[in-house]
């Protein structure tokens, strides 16, 4: 087994305490001579959704998660992020949508739209697309012809062509 012990726990509807939906202990992991993992634990309550893209970690495809993704040094996604937090430290290429906030960090690179009501970008930080800032949901104006995309980002590239 490559992670050690690994413990998942279903929701169980007729327990008066609701139990996490996942829970992981005691989880360690190593490349080599380096620890990926030491000791980890984790435990998501039911009902929530965490994403976290990992050192040379790759997603493609569009990320839905209800609180919190988190996008690591050497990280890669390829796909539109909706969530209320985004916290960027590698590559996106597509668009954020956040709720709350945005944080690109000195090692993060963005080729895409952001929407959401606050933003920072760390000095090193690279955004190559449009930041929309204010109430995300809310239907900012947007240029002739300008088609909104899966995350509610306007696409310009649309309204030039």
């Amino acid at each position: 087994m490559p992670f050690g012990p690994l413990t998942l726990s279903p929701a169980c509807p007729m327990s008066p305490v609701e139990p996490p939906a996942v829970e992981a202990s005691g989880v360690s992991h190593r490349y080599g001579k380096v620890a990926a993992l030491s000791e980890v634990s984790l435990s998501i309550p039911a009902g929530t959704m965490t994403a976290f893209v990992g050192h040379d970690g790759v997603v493609e495809g569009n990320i839905h998660a209800e609180r919190q993704v988190l996008v690591s040094k050497g990280g890669r996604v390829s796909g539109d992020v909706v969530t209320k937090e985004a916290i960027i430290g590698g590559t996106v290429t597509g668009s954020i949508q956040a709720s709350e906030r945005v944080e690109v960090q000195t090692t993060a690179t963005v080729h895409g739209d952001i929407a959401t009501p606050r933003i920072l970008v760390h000095e090193g930080g690279e955004v190559n697309g449009n930041v929309r800032m204010g109430n995300p949901s809310a239907g900012a104006s947007q240029p002739a012809g300008a088609k909104p995309n899966s995350a509610g980002v306007s696409d310009r590239k649309s309204a030039i062509q």
